[in-house]
């Protein structure tokens, strides 16, 4: 593909899309980045507090859905490229509320493929553009304890609104390059987690609980299994796809580590004791954390009700985009989850401004019939 230099990544004060931009203006510091965001809950432009002084970075609050917005930036900055992380992306919303997600997800990404398909295929200005579509593992559905890992090749099979939208959007994109010529490229991904996540997620929710002495709610026996992936290795799996990836091709990015959930917080629980226990400062800080009051963190875990249509187990195989691009996941879990714990208990200022009380009321209200 023709170089590109200047980008409109979309949804960039979220979790995985603050990540990137960070990640790319560190390792690209000539490119332009501007970055549109709606700042709806997820969305929190303290993420990106430290790019304000970038000169090649810029920021627009607005959505995704406003096809004229997008058509003005992409002329107006000479923009070449669009990363698209603008989503709903809680599968427990989904559930309760799934307008949303057809709105932001489906709605959206229609609106972003009208606007790159209009100013640079009708237009003309950007002959070696490239729309990438970031997506989620979810769109393949759920895989029994002895199924292969999901390869590119596996039959889209959705069983939320979350990942049916998602699952949507990624057709809508296919559709664009094979019917108008659009230059696109496709990633699904496995479970991220790291810094800036929003603490509905799970590793996210256990550490902000965990050090506010509450509970750690657990879905069903805890036995699903997730594929686990640190958000820079996700960052850099993108990379290498915009870079040297094939147009129409769609790639897999995961993290090699499979691991169930109840086993995964039990991990976190007693890295938080090690990592709170030898620190008197923590303990001053954190003095409702079990491990400030000689307790285990693990005596916070309650197992719930399960939520409907709980996917029983994900993993992703790799081999395409290790083989095609020479991408290879370089933060094991017990690092990865060592630096998101760290993060979280250095940045204590970011994710209290987050959890207002009418956020804790929706989190609560999740888990409460399950107690």
């Amino acid at each position: 593909m023709a170089d590109i230099h200047s980008w409109l990544v979309t949804g960039a004060a979220g979790f995985i899309g603050s990540n990137f931009v960070h990640y790319w203006c560190t390792r690209y510091p000539d490119d332009r980045v501007v970055v549109l965001d709606a700042l709806t809950y997820a969305g929190n432009r303290n993420s990106l507090t430290a790019l304000e002084a970038h000169e090649n970075f810029s920021f627009v609050q607005g959505d995704i859905t406003d096809q004229a917005l997008v058509e003005a930036l992409l002329r107006d900055h000479q923009l070449d490229g669009i990363v698209n992380f603008a989503a709903e992306s809680h599968v427990d919303r989904s559930i309760t509320g799934p307008d949303a997600f057809i709105s932001t997800n489906i709605v959206g990404t229609h609106r972003l493929l009208e606007a790159a398909r209009k100013v640079w295929v009708t237009e003309g200005r950007a002959a070696g553009h490239r729309f990438h579509q970031v997506s989620t593992d979810e769109v393949y559905g759920s895989l029994g304890n002895d199924d292969p890992p999901f390869t590119e090749e596996h039959p889209y099979l959705p069983n939320s609104p979350y990942a049916a939208s998602k699952a949507s959007a990624d057709h809508l994109v296919r559709a664009y390059q094979e019917t108008f010529g659009l230059r696109t490229s496709i990633s699904n991904c496995s479970n991220n987690y790291g810094p800036y996540q929003f603490p509905e997620k799970l590793i996210a929710l256990t550490i902000c609980n965990l050090v506010r002495g509450k509970a750690l709610p657990i879905y069903g026996t805890g036995m699903n299994i997730r594929d686990w992936l640190f958000v820079d290795d996700h960052c850099r799996g993108i990379d290498r796809v915009l870079r040297a990836g094939k147009t129409g091709r769609t790639y897999n990015i995961g993290g090699g580590t499979e691991m169930t959930n109840i086993g995964l917080v039990q991990r976190l629980c007693e890295l938080a004791d090690q990592v709170i226990g030898e620190s008197a400062e923590l303990q001053a800080r954190y003095p409702d954390a079990p491990a400030s009051k000689g307790r285990t963190s693990a005596s916070l875990i309650e197992y719930v009700s399960d939520r409907p249509g709980h996917d029983w187990r994900y993993a992703i195989d790799i081999s395409r985009i290790d083989q095609e691009l020479g991408y290879q996941p370089l933060t094991d879990l017990d690092r990865g989850l060592e630096l998101t714990l760290n993060w979280y208990l250095n940045n204590d200022q970011w994710w209290q401004a987050v959890m207002d009380g009418s956020y804790q009321q929706w989190i609560d209200s999740q888990y409460t019939a399950g107690r």
